[in-house]
């Protein structure tokens, strides 16, 4: 790519945001906001699609599809080049997704 203003700036504002989350404590509270952040869009996305019956099916698919996809880039990258934040992140967020689907049909068993 080119070297344009934007792209400086992009890349600036990464390193600026590497530099900030190398400290651990910063680090591992990304990585625990991505999680909530997750279990809020299970919970969230289960009471859309349970409202709205006709998009039970294609919710299913779409979320199983994601979660493949994240899984790819993942376990791709940890193979390939050590895991950045962002790859991380997006992880812990698939983590609490699925493990709030799961609470939520144990809820709904009960």
């Amino acid at each position: 790519m080119q070297n344009t203003r934007i792209n400086r700036l992009i890349d600036v504002l990464g390193e600026q945001l590497a530099g900030w989350a190398s400290n651990p404590w910063r680090r591992i509270s990304l990585l625990l906001i991505s999680l909530l952040f997750g279990t809020f869009l299970g919970t969230a996305i289960s009471t859309i699609a349970g409202q709205a019956a006709n998009w039970d099916i294609i919710t299913a698919g779409l979320l199983v599809l994601v979660t493949e996809l994240v899984n790819r880039l993942v376990y791709r990258s940890r193979r390939e080049v050590a895991s950045s934040l962002w790859v991380e992140m997006l992880n812990a967020l698939k983590i609490g997704l699925t493990y709030n689907l799961f609470v939520e049909a144990f809820k709904l068993g009960s």
